[in-house]
């Protein structure tokens, strides 16, 4: 992994942690340091904090994406602001650890981002097969079809009618888990356990953070709302 921070007490004692874990880590101090060792060694995964001299880790992200880098990416913020944290997300970071963190949140974020990574072991027909507003023909072709939304699993393609839509890995995953349960309500632990594998807790806001991202995408103005929130529940795909 690829490990991107110019906080040298922190880099160290990340790298010291994450070695101790298992991970084979590469340390850098600064974004062009970064983008070389993401050149050069083609890592499983970035660990990227975004403040940084020179080029910063939103720059770095947004790099590696042009390239068609699909990298998992985890972001390092000190920013606690939503629209902060959604630059992130908007750079093509997959997640993000809001600083000061715990180590374990981080562990537990990375082996999220890998388990997504990884070849499938089943059929791959995700959460909630058979239920409300399932479709049958997802499980024989990957697609799923839910209001005017096409999803396209394999491919990690989706549209809203003829409008393709631009979706990081989180974002995607996160509106297949809810098409593939239109009508059905996902609190937000199942909705944790099964995007990122780690609940964590009714103080984070970073499924709200993820949904109000996706409804920019999803929801465009003159379009008729599909993704709704369930005050004190979750969430649901559904047309009103």
């Amino acid at each position: 992994m690829l490990l991107a921070e110019d906080d040298r007490p922190i880099r160290t004692a990340l790298e010291r942690a994450l070695t101790l874990e298992g991970y084979r880590v590469t340390a850098v101090a600064d974004g062009i340091q970064a983008l070389a060792a993401a050149h050069r060694e083609r890592p499983d995964v970035i660990l990227l904090d975004v403040m940084m001299p020179g080029i910063d880790g939103l720059q770095v992200c947004q790099v590696l994406r042009a390239e068609q880098d699909r990298t998992p990416i985890l972001m390092l913020t000190a920013r606690v602001e939503t629209a902060d944290r959604i630059a992130g997300l908007d750079a093509g970071a997959d997640d993000y650890v809001v600083k000061p963190f715990e180590v374990e949140e981080v562990f537990a974020r990375l082996r999220a981002l890998l388990r997504r990574t990884a070849p499938p072991a089943g059929d791959g027909t995700g959460a909630g097969d058979g239920g409300e507003g399932h479709d049958p023909r997802a499980a024989d072709s990957g697609l799923v079809e839910a209001a005017d939304l096409r999803i396209d699993g394999p491919s990690r393609r989706a549209w809203r009618g003829t409008r393709e839509l631009e979706l990081t890995r989180t974002e995607f995953e996160l509106l297949e888990l809810l098409a593939r349960n239109a009508g059905i309500v996902l609190d937000h632990s199942t909705i944790y356990d099964r995007i990122w594998g780690y609940d964590f807790g009714p103080g984070s806001k970073n499924l709200a953070v993820y949904v109000g991202y996706l409804r920019r995408k999803v929801d465009v103005p003159g379009s008729r709302p599909l993704i709704h929130t369930v005050r004190g529940v979750g969430y649901v795909l559904r047309e009103d």
